[in-house]
This record gives C-alpha cells, structure tokens and sequence, in this order.
C-alpha cells in the first residue's frame, strides 16, 4: 500500500473516534451539499477543492476517495440537482389528476421548484457555459429526465382522447414551454429586474407569473 493510500485509510479509520460517524452516505452528501455551495459561488473553473475540503471539514483526499476528481464531483452535483427535480416530480401523482389539473399541476411545481431553488438554476447556467460537456458525459442524466417527458407523454395522450387538448403537441416541446420561463425569471431576475425595474421576488410578482405561464401552457394546449 502507497503513503498516500494508507494515510487515506487511516483518515477514515480515525473518523469515528474524531466525533464524525464512519457513514459513507453522510459523508458523500456532505461534500455534494459544500460543493453545491462552492460551484455556485464560484463556477467550475473558480471552485476550489481545498475550499470544499474547509467546508466539509474533511480532507482534498477524502474527496477524490469518493469522487475522483473535481469534475467528476461536479458532474455528481449535476447528477444530484436533476434527480431532485426528477424525484419530485414523481412524487406529485399526476397520473391520478385529470389532464388540465395535471398540466396545472406540473407548471406550479416547476414554478415554485425554481423559484425555490436558485443553486440549481445557477449550476444549470454553469454547465451552459461548458457547453453541456459534463451532463453528455454522464449516463445517468439522460435517464432521469426522460421521466418528465414520459410523465407529459402520458398526460397528453389522456387529455386529447378526453377531447381537452389538441393533437400533435409534442411532450418536449411543451417541457421547454415551462421551464423557459421559470428558468428564465430565475436566471436573469438580477439583469432583468434592474433593467426593467421590477422586483421578481415580490410575493404578488410570483403569483401574477405563476398565472401567467399556467394560463400560456394551457391555451397553447387545448384544443
């Protein structure tokens, strides 16, 4: 065994009886939850892996135990934000809801998922900036999000037999209606708020935004 690898094993061994439990789960939330905070403060370029280190405190090694290397930690930070998303989204039981109540459904959550949850949009722009490298790199990416469109696929396939929507609306399609503008007030809300003087974290702001792309999704829907 190497210095470098039995020094690692001794971190770990240590652990516990330094007050931080031997439970690898925790631990590797742990340095996704400081890396979130540190990619979001400081893009992939800026981020420091020392800095996620102090912030877990835990050691460079530790991290490249779990993750190898920082962009594969970051690309488990993409891995993780989209399968929040995507298991919430499963979590709302659309399939149970009647077509203009499930579409209703699925916008507010986007809405308020967004709204909420501005490190994602953050990490999301980041990865634009890298052209989307690290989300074609990642197997698992693809596969939680075809969830969504299988989820609206299925919601459009009820709502034009029921004769509420009309034929040929395509389940991607319809996906980026909603997230375009929930993103979009989330991503540009400083540009766009001080350029056109508005406030888009005012409380009545939201709800007349939450009407609007609600009412736009389902006059584009039905038939």
């Amino acid at each position: 065994m190497s210095n470098s690898a039995a020094s690692l094993a001794e971190e770990i061994a240590e652990a516990p009886r330094k007050g931080r439990k031997n439970n690898p789960e925790k631990t590797r939330e742990s340095i996704l939850q400081a890396a979130i905070a540190e990619f979001v403060q400081f893009g992939l370029s800026g981020a420091r892996v020392d800095a996620i280190a102090e912030r877990t405190h835990t050691s460079k090694r530790m991290i490249y135990y779990y993750f190898a290397s920082k962009d594969l930690l970051y690309q488990a930070v993409l891995e993780k934000l989209y399968g929040d998303i995507r298991n919430t989204e499963n979590e709302l039981h659309l399939d149970e809801l009647q077509p203009l109540d499930a579409i209703s459904r699925l916008v507010e959550f986007t809405f308020d998922h967004h709204d909420r949850n501005v490190d994602f949009v953050r990490i999301v722009s980041i990865e634009n900036i890298h052209y989307g490298q690290h989300v074609m790199q990642s197997e698992l990416i693809p596969t939680l999000n075809s969830s969504v469109l299988q989820a609206i696929g299925n919601i459009l396939v009820r709502g034009e037999a029921q004769g509420v929507f009309r034929s040929g609306l395509d389940p991607l399609d319809i996906h980026m209606l909603i997230s375009s503008f929930c993103f979009y007030r989330v991503s540009n809300r400083h540009t766009f708020g001080t350029l056109f003087q508005i406030d888009l974290s005012a409380d009545q702001v939201k709800r007349r935004h939450k009407q609007v792309i609600c009412e736009s999704v389902l006059r584009y829907m039905q038939a």
